[in-house]
This record gives C-alpha cells, sequence and structure tokens, in this order.
C-alpha cells in the first residue's frame, strides 16, 4: 500500500546514501502550464539563500540537440527518433548530476499527440537519477486553455486538459512509487508562484518545516468581504511559516458559476480575463465538464491533505452569528481524521463547536494568533507577528 504519510526527512535520507549529495526534483505537468518561468523563479529563491541550483528544460535541451527540428514540431518525429533523442539529453543531465549539484528537471510525464497516449521519460535513466522529489504542476483550467489558444494553437477542448492534468499527476505517483520506492509525489499549484514557488524551495531544502493543509469555507463567505479578509490573512500566515498546499490556489467552481449565471440570462458564452486578456468560452462547455470539475476537487483536495503533516481549518463567524462551516470542510477535516493527520481548528464563532469538530480535532483555537503560540511554544515556528485586525 502506497504510504501517503512517508516522513519529511525521507528524501534526505535517500540523498545522504550517495556519494555525491545534491537536490534532484523532477517536476511534471501537462502542456500549457508554462512551467519554466516559476520553476526559474525556484531557482532565483535558492541562490538568494545560498543554493545553486540548475534547471534542466528537458524540451528545450532537445530542440538545440536537433536543430534540424522545426519549432513546436518535436512530438511529430518518429517515436523511435523521440525516444533516442530523449535519452541522449537526459545522459547529460545525468552525467552532471553525478558532480552532486543542485538540480531540477522539467520534463512531463506522458503525452498525447498523433501517436496517441505514451509516456514522457525513460525508466532505466530516471532510477539512476534518483530524484529526490517528484512534484507535478497544476493550474486552472482556464489559465491552461489561454495559454493554449495563444501560444501552441492545439486542438483541445476543456475535457482534454482535465484529461491531460490527471493523466499527469497519476503517471507521476507511479513514477515515484516505482523509482523511488515510496510512492511520494507532490502535487503543487503553479497559480500562485509568489507563495508557491517558496513552497517548492522549502520542500527541496527545508525537510523540518510542517507541510500543512488550509481549510476553510469558500462557497459561503463569497460575498462576504470581511470574512474573505479574515481567510486572506489565515492563509498568508500560514503560508509565511510553512510549507501549504492551498485548495483555493486553484478555483474552477468559478467557471460554473459564470457559465450557470450566464446561461440563466440567456447567453451561450461567458468572457473572463485570464493573463490580462480576455477569453471567451462556451457556457455549455463548461457545463459539461462540471462533474468531472467537481470529481477532481474532491480527489485533488484529499491528494493535498494526504502529502501534508497536518491540517489547520478556519471557521469564521457569519453575520447572523451561525459558523461558515461547509460540508466540504467537515469531509476534509473526517480525512485527515482518518489518515492520523493532526487536526487544529481555529472556531471563531461564539456558539461552540459541534462534536463532528471537536472530535476529530486535535485542539481547538478560538483566534490565529493562539493558535500561533501553540505552534511557537512546540517548535514548529520561531517568533511571529500577525497582522492587527
Amino acid at each position: 500500500m502506497t504510504n501517503h504519510s512517508a516522513p519529511a526527512e525521507l528524501p534526505f535520507k535517500r540523498r545522504q546514501r550517495r556519494k555525491n549529495g545534491g537536490v534532484r526534483a523532477i517536476v511534471t505537468g501537462q502542456v500549457g502550464l508554462d512551467k519554466k518561468p516559476f520553476l526559474q523563479s525556484v531557482v532565483d529563491i535558492a541562490r538568494a539563500a545560498g543554493h545553486e541550483v540548475q534547471l534542466f528544460n528537458l524540451g528545450d535541451l532537445m530542440y538545440a540537440e536537433a536543430p534540424d527540428i522545426a519549432p513546436g514540431r518535436i512530438l511529430d518525429l518518429s517515436r523511435q527518433r523521440l525516444t533516442t533523442l530523449r535519452r541522449s539529453v537526459f545522459k547529460d543531465i545525468l552525467s552532471i548530476a553525478a558532480t552532486g549539484v543542485d538540480l531540477i528537471v522539467n520534463t512531463h510525464a506522458t503525452f498525447r499527440w498523433k501517436h496517441g497516449l505514451f509516456h514522457a521519460f525513460d525508466h532505466n535513466q530516471l532510477r539512476e537519477l534518483d530524484a529526490d522529489l517528484y512534484i507535478t504542476l497544476v493550474d486552472n483550467v482556464d489559465a491552461v486553455h489561454e495559454r493554449l489558444e495563444r501560444e501552441h494553437k492545439t486542438q483541445h477542448t476543456l475535457k482534454d486538459i482535465l484529461v491531460w492534468r490527471e493523466e499527469e499527476i497519476v503517471v507521476t505517483e507511479t513514477m515515484a512509487e516505482a523509482l523511488a520506492g515510496y510512492g511520494y509525489a507532490y502535487v503543487l499549484s503553479r497559480s500562485n508562484p509568489r507563495i508557491n514557488a517558496r513552497s517548492m524551495y522549502r520542500l527541496m531544502f527545508e525537510p523540518d518545516r510542517k507541510r500543512v493543509y488550509p481549510s476553510f469555507p469558500m462557497t459561503h463567505v463569497m460575498d462576504l468581504p470581511e470574512v474573505l479578509a479574515e481567510i486572506e490573512m489565515f492563509r498568508d500566515a500560514l503560508a509565511e511559516h510553512f510549507i501549504t498546499f492551498d485548495p483555493a490556489d486553484l478555483n474552477e467552481k468559478r467557471l460554473l458559476h459564470e457559465a450557470e449565471r450566464a446561461t440563466k440570462q440567456g447567453h451561450a458564452d461567458i468572457t473572463i480575463k485570464v493573463h490580462g486578456r480576455n477569453i471567451t468560452i462556451s457556457a455549455s462547455e463548461i457545463t459539461r465538464i462540471a462533474r468531472d470539475i467537481d470529481a477532481q476537487i474532491y480527489a485533488r483536495d484529499f491528494k493535498l491533505i494526504d502529502q501534508s503533516d497536518l491540517i489547520v481549518s478556519y471557521i469564521p463567524e457569519l453575520p447572523d452569528g451561525r459558523p461558515a462551516l461547509s460540508s466540504g470542510v467537515e469531509r476534509e477535516l473526517q480525512h485527515a481524521y482518518e489518515g492520523t493527520k493532526e487536526v487544529f481548528v481555529i472556531w471563531r464563532p461564539q456558539s461552540d463547536p459541534s462534536p463532528f469538530i471537536t472530535e476529530t480535532a486535535t485542539e481547538v483555537f478560538h483566534s490565529l494568533d493562539e493558535l500561533f503560540k501553540y505552534f511557537q511554544r512546540r517548535g514548529d515556528i520561531d517568533a511571529y507577528q500577525l497582522p492587527l485586525r
């Protein structure tokens, strides 16, 4: 059985067994993610902290190795030549890795092209690399759609994007299980690079820092700016001190709300701003993937909890005095409890929490400050300062 609660220091124990140390991370993700700027941010953060990380963008290296291939046409090669080219480039990466440098390999786990679906890695070479971390980057479906339209001109549907994303996650998990021997691949959003590039740096170089899943209501508080401000402060405070896997970094439910509103108003399309430009998407196409979006949210949020050490849930008070407690938050708390994670709850309402909260919680606090004092006492964080409210 896959051990979803593998200790944080395990990759570092693997590294110590190698003659030449160095942190080695494999980063996968579907086409249309534009991973390079995100990963360059990780390199920059590492450099500022005194770590020189080498970034290998496998696709760029393959084009450089074969200058006769026209831009954007590499997947039109025969499978044999494509495999040979990839192996040649990866052999150079292995030579550099043997010197003990810290490195990131930016690649794909799978490809879907005219050849159909096929894997994008060589099992023996990945085994030789012996990566410490496997990370799949993900992004909102509309963000990927906008990049594909602007940069790749691919023929695709929103459903395709969701399928490609799921394939990358599942195959990367399989890579980690088969090659690293500890079934431990992370999912990380690239939609919030300010925080998540730092989280990736911390995964690579700060193994003792706790990994946290922030839990909070979303749908119930969409029209409550003061409550949203409280939640934003809660999310920022956790991200400042921990590695956070924030479920709100991917927010595709908003597309369903927009499509529903457009349909009720008699509009066939919705227009939204993505990456600074307006794009138009068919409301009916969004509606057709509603079940897929919900299913991926359900599975992905549980995955984010599984890859965390603990969950912290913020339950604000609604204007009428009721707790803003959603069924999703309750289910997250139960999943974390059943996974033997530490479960912490910040309960803001004046009313007492129900047994469904207290029976699954390790500790219940009444303020963010109270929680952070607790973390400080037990040595999870050093000094802290929270915004005043």
